[in-house]
């Protein structure tokens, strides 16, 4: 025979991450990815984590993970990719602030009103990247950002009240650390996938990428704001969720979860999104999850 090997399903996911590999990416999307990461992790290795839902969910259980197994975890989403970069050769002690950049998505100008209006065709429509339908929602409701957040917290030795978010619609500078010597250091690119899973693929080194490079001249301005939380809700009650901590960021990932797939499928409103998930957080609070077990529970319920 061929020697290859077909399966299908959950299982044969799970099966498929925990065989022994130098190098494994986690692209799985949502809290279903959440199992693989972790079975990836068991042999060891190095781990492009690309689905930063395992992060939010079970970061304690993740990195402890890691730390057990002698993995390496290297972040692919291009803004932690970009802090990662430029975190790679500094004292901790000396990191004053890290800020992870957000174009806005498609209703970065609109207003709730018009928001409230907003159809799925819009709201996938995101003025930079090509991504997938859920992403793109949680882009334009900035859920992803907030998710962002929570990611960071658990990458990197900063506390939450020392990580912000700009707005910058440009996508060209995808991360920026400051340093308590008041230096600001950002990495910019291109807005393209390929560039952080490059990286992570060489990592410690470098390859050599046929992308376009950023010209600067070309782009001829840098736009950054603070973000609306008032308009885009869903990133407040993410760092309500990060300062929670325990299972309320289960619960904030898996009500939107649910929540974008009723705006999907016309059973929900766009501004609905934020209010199921500010509603589910009200009712379920922060609740213990010691293990897997108990956070599949409580992404389940």
């Amino acid at each position: 025979g061929s020697g290859i090997a077909c399966a299908a399903g959950r299982d044969a996911v799970l099966e498929a991450a925990a065989r022994p590999a130098d190098w494994t990416m986690a692209a799985i999307v949502g809290a279903a990815g959440l199992g693989p990461v972790l079975a990836a992790l068991g042999h060891g290795g190095t781990l492009a984590l690309a689905n930063k839902e395992a992060l939010v969910c079970a970061g304690d259980i993740v990195l402890q993970a890691a730390a057990r197994h002698g993995a390496t975890l290297l972040p692919v989403d291009s803004e932690h990719n970009a802090i990662f970069q430029v975190l790679e050769a500094a004292d901790p002690a000396a990191i004053e602030r890290i800020i992870l950049t957000a174009s806005g998505g498609p209703f970065r100008e609109a207003s709730r009103e018009q928001m409230a209006r907003a159809t799925p065709e819009q709201a996938v429509r995101h003025p930079v990247w090509s991504m997938g339908a859920k992403i793109s929602i949680d882009s334009a409701t900035m859920m992803n950002k907030g998710l962002e957040l929570i990611e960071a917290a658990r990458l990197f030795p900063v506390p939450e009240e020392r990580l912000g978010v700009l707005v910058h619609p440009q996508s060209a500078v995808h991360g920026l650390v400051q340093y308590r010597d008041g230096s600001l250091l950002a990495q910019l690119g291109t807005p393209d996938m390929r560039t952080p899973i490059a990286h992570a693929l060489a990592w410690p080194r470098r390859m050599a990428v046929a992308l376009p490079r950023l010209d600067l001249a070309a782009l001829g301005r840098l736009d950054f704001a603070e973000p609306d939380l008032a308009r885009f809700p869903a990133l407040r009650l993410a760092r309500e969720a990060l300062r929670a901590g325990s299972g309320a960021p289960t619960i904030l990932n898996a009500a939107n979860e649910v929540a974008v797939g009723l705006f999907l499928e016309r059973r929900l409103g766009f501004l609905d999104i934020a209010a199921v998930v500010e509603d589910s957080l009200a009712a379920l609070g922060a609740p213990e999850v010691p293990d897997l077990d108990a956070v599949l529970a409580l992404d389940a319920a």
